[in-house]
């Protein structure tokens, strides 16, 4: 089964379709058209049976004919109850500023001339059709901090100049602070954070590196290296997949699950006991080892073998330092 995120897009798409057929769906029929096992199937409509409009009452609840289904997965699926689901959606009082704060943040990041025209429309229209606008008003987006944003200056300067940069750069993953010369590409924001991306001569490679963890900047005289690059899309995310990546194969307890859905896997796989077993991908092995020992002892290191070895070692040196 894939993860939570890829069940709940199924499900949006399959309460819509199964009203459609007021007068049911085969089974076998219905998994086939969105991609899954009938097994799989049946437990989404486990979790649709347990939703609904607020009350949580027999009458508030979408309701699945379960004895419809048939013992050996071979009858239809009859839903009913789920018509409020065709009412126009409205935003409430605190959804609609929720979403002016959001766009007013995202007007603060953005320099694009055209970007900021479409923000603006969007705020005049929300706030036209929402009573709550007067209320939005008084939301104030908090201003960038000043060191960050003399970094962001500097390297927007540096990549229209064509100019080499030498950064003081924290790296988390290791918990050390390093110094390198890159050649600056662009200045992106993603996911609340502004990153710049640039060719670093200290890896010999592409990287990108977060604003707020630059703790010196110096641009120099020497002109940047010609590299033959794509434009990065952050839009899908930070990570990016790579040839030279560590896939780790690992296997996550219940109370781990979580892990699949936030971090970037190459594969899961459903285990009898609620389990799952994920493909875990990693451009460094010591996060892959730290990400393990934190969620202890409800993750174990399937493989590669030296990947799990580590984990016991650092674990067993961990265990060392209180003592026998």
């Amino acid at each position: 089964m894939a993860g939570a995120k890829e069940q709940v897009t199924r499900l949006l798409a399959l309460v819509p379709y199964l009203q459609a057929h007021p007068d049911g769906v085969g089974l076998e029929s219905a998994a086939q058209r969105f991609g899954v096992t009938p097994k799989q199937l049946v437990r989404d409509l486990q979790v649709v049976w347990f939703c609904g409009l607020p009350g949580l009452g027999p009458g508030d609840l979408i309701d699945v004919d379960m004895d419809a289904l048939g013992p050996d997965g071979d009858g239809v699926i009859r839903l009913s109850n789920a018509d409020f689901l065709r009412r126009p959606l409205r935003l409430q009082s605190s959804e609609a500023s929720a979403l002016v704060l959001a766009l007013r943040a995202l007007r603060e990041g953005t320099t694009a001339e055209s970007s900021r025209d479409a923000i603006d429309r969007a705020l005049v229209k929300l706030e036209a059709a929402t009573s709550e606008a007067a209320s939005a008003e008084v939301i104030d987006v908090p201003t960038p901090d000043p060191r960050t944003a003399d970094v962001r200056r500097q390297l927007e300067q540096a990549v229209t100049s064509g100019r080499q940069v030498r950064l003081g750069y924290f790296v988390p993953s290791r918990d050390e602070n390093t110094e390198r010369v890159v050649d600056p590409l662009a200045v992106l924001d993603a996911e609340g954070s502004a990153y710049l991306d640039a060719w670093c001569h200290l890896a010999e490679d592409r990287r990108l590196f977060r604003l707020d963890r630059i703790d010196g900047i110096d641009v120099l005289d020497s002109a940047v290296e010609p590299h033959d690059v794509e434009p990065r899309d952050l839009s899908e995310g930070l990570f990016e997949a790579s040839q030279d990546d560590v896939v780790a194969t690992v296997r996550l307890a219940r109370p781990a699950r979580w892990v699949a859905e936030y971090y970037p896997v190459a594969s899961t796989t459903e285990l009898e006991d609620g389990a799952l077993e994920v493909g875990i991908r990693a451009g460094d092995p010591r996060w892959l080892v730290r990400l393990v020992l934190r969620l202890a002892p409800y993750a174990e290191v399937v493989g590669p073998p030296d990947l799990a070895a580590a984990v016991t070692r650092q674990a067993r040196t961990a265990l060392g330092a209180y003592g026998d």
